[in-house]
């Protein structure tokens, strides 16, 4: 999701709710601690240099249970961050703490912002021998049964 698109979402809710990948709801008195310019500058396995940005919003929670973030102070909050953010239309990322802070996607479904889980890649198949458009995933080996073995 965009920061263009949250700020049309935002516009025609009443209260703004975050949805976990599991389809738990993060308590309504959840803040948001931080919205800030995440700049990525890195060489991926075969050595092609990548940058990516993306807008980050960290929510939290504490024992307020009184507070809610109402979606007119969200947009205030975003306004705010154009300092930081510019006016790029960025990507979102929004981290949350669970066991350790998680890093999420985020879509709106119509009601909700849903975070959505996120996976590391090779950028570099090619370079690596992974065949292009497949996973290296850990061969499993079931009593004799291997994948190229036409039993599984």
């Amino acid at each position: 999701m965009k920061i263009s698109e949250m700020k049309q979402a935002l516009a025609g809710l009443d209260a703004v709710n975050f949805q976990l990948p599991d389809g738990s709801f993060l308590p309504s008195h959840f803040h948001v601690t931080e919205v800030g310019l995440v700049s990525k500058h890195f060489i991926d396995c075969g050595g092609v240099e990548r940058r990516e940005t993306v807008a980050n919003f960290q929510l939290w929670e504490a024992g307020d249970y009184d507070h809610r973030l109402a979606p007119q102070k969200f947009l205030h909050i975003l306004k705010l961050s154009e300092k930081i953010l510019g006016r790029e239309d960025l990507n979102i990322e929004v981290e949350y703490q669970q066991a350790t802070i998680g890093k999420f996607g985020l879509r709106f479904d119509g009601q909700h912002f849903v975070l959505t889980t996120k996976q590391t890649a090779c950028l570099a198949q090619d370079a690596c021998g992974v065949p292009a458009g497949q996973f290296a995933l850990p061969q499993l080996q079931v009593a004799g049964c291997t994948p190229s073995g036409g039993c599984c």
